[in-house]
């Protein structure tokens, strides 16, 4: 995600990184150089006098910009929906931690947790439980982010999973379920020895659950993209408007030499409203505009491990080149 602090008008006009400026360039260069040429063949030797007029282009952009507008507004509310889905994971992780430390443990741990993570003379066992579990709910953050991304990252989560569990997980193919799962199995366990209220093993679980219908949610954003043939016609009737454009233009008294400079403003803006909703359909990805899931997980770990009373956290994630990741 492109993060930029306040700044001014001008500088944010110039700017190019993160912007459609850097992915359509090519095309945009070579539809100007097409509307050159035939300026040039039609000023120069008389060609392309077809007295084609602007209104058929006139009728297909405005047409096309509604396209356009239409594919923008739904890749934007996959976009935002995969936000409003990772805050749900953010707040479902806290939630759930304060529940493992408040109501799990013997008579008297639960209270001394509020005030300190190591409390004088309570039972090693309980606190081992409870540093287990959150850093599997850390893990957890950090396998979705590895799962939505396709990525393979399993070292990433040695600081949180026993070696054993570890080991399990190679052979997982949606490792965040299977982290899931062991937790409630720890849950479970703590339950059957008297450690969890019966009142309270229902909230606890249905957090954990919370955090499955989270991840159900991007999974179908992730597994459900726009129709192939959609964006196949939108490319297709973006490409043809802009490439022939100088032949409704080069016609026109008065304006036919500066049609390479109204072809390059147009291509601009088709080609550039295309490449961004291309961009942030999949907001699950690496590129700039993309949800920064690492920057998140970094806080979700940090606010967890504080909870454990760990004094070596990792630093807030900081953008760089104004890209945060």
């Amino acid at each position: 995600m492109i993060v930029l602090a306040k700044t001014s008008w001008l500088r944010t006009l110039l700017l190019l990184r993160g912007t459609a400026v850097t992915n359509v360039w090519p095309r945009i260069l070579v539809t100007t150089a097409v509307a050159g040429a035939v300026t040039y063949a039609h000023e120069a030797y008389g060609w392309f006098t077809t007295n084609l007029t602007v209104t058929p282009f006139t009728l297909i952009g405005l047409a096309l910009s509604i396209f356009l507008g239409f594919r923008n507004t739904t890749s934007y509310d996959r976009f935002w929906e995969a936000r409003k889905l990772w805050g749900g994971v953010v707040n479902t992780s806290r939630n759930l931690t304060r529940q493992l430390l408040v109501h799990v443990g013997p008579d008297g741990l639960s209270e001394s947790y509020r005030t300190t993570a190591h409390p004088d003379g309570a039972d090693a066992e309980a606190v081992a439980f409870h540093h287990r579990t959150v850093r599997r709910v850390v893990a957890y953050v950090h396998a979705l982010r590895h799962h939505l991304r396709g990525q393979d990252r399993l070292a990433e989560l040695e600081p949180f999973l026993a070696t054993a569990e570890l080991e399990a997980l190679k052979g997982e193919k949606n490792r965040p379920v299977a982290i899931l799962q062991r937790l409630s199995a720890d849950v479970r366990a703590a339950y059957e020895r008297g450690w969890i209220h019966a009142q309270h093993v229902p909230m606890i679980d249905a957090s954990i659950g919370q955090l499955i219908d989270l991840q159900g949610g991007c999974e179908r954003i992730k597994a459900t993209p726009i129709p192939f043939s959609y964006n196949v016609l939108l490319h297709r009737i973006v490409a043809v408007y802009c490439f022939t454009l100088p032949f409704g233009l080069v016609d026109i008294p008065g304006l036919n030499v500066f049609t390479p400079v109204v072809v390059m403003l147009v291509s601009y803006a088709f080609f550039g409203l295309d490449a961004v909703g291309e961009e942030i359909e999949e907001p699950f990805g690496e590129d700039p505009n993309d949800l920064p899931l690492g920057a998140i997980c970094n806080t979700i770990e940090i606010n967890l491990r504080q909870r454990l009373g760990d004094a070596e956290l990792p630093p807030p994630a900081q953008p760089i080149k104004n890209v945060l990741t």
